[in-house]
């Protein structure tokens, strides 16, 4: 996944390069190349892969909540007088 983002980093890099140094190019639209072709969807692309992940993490999260509720529960329950 990351190996396929810095081949993408690069050639759009490239073709903002090759912009800025075109005769009838300039410095701003190589800016906004770089920026609406490489870092924009190249952003969309990377939060969309990582999605199952953070589901995993936030699936763990919350077993890990779920267990240590009832511990927490009968903790309070020994404590408590009567």
């Amino acid at each position: 996944m990351y190996l396929v983002a810095i081949a993408w980093v690069y050639v759009v890099l490239m073709m903002a390069v090759a912009e800025a140094t075109s005769s009838n190019g300039t410095v701003l639209g190589a800016l906004f190349t770089f920026l609406l072709y490489g870092v924009l969807p190249l952003s969309i692309v990377m939060y969309l892969m990582r999605t199952p992940h953070r589901r995993r993490v936030q699936r763990a999260w919350e077993a890990k909540e779920e267990a240590q509720q009832p511990e927490e529960a009968a903790a309070k329950k020994e404590d408590s007088p009567g």
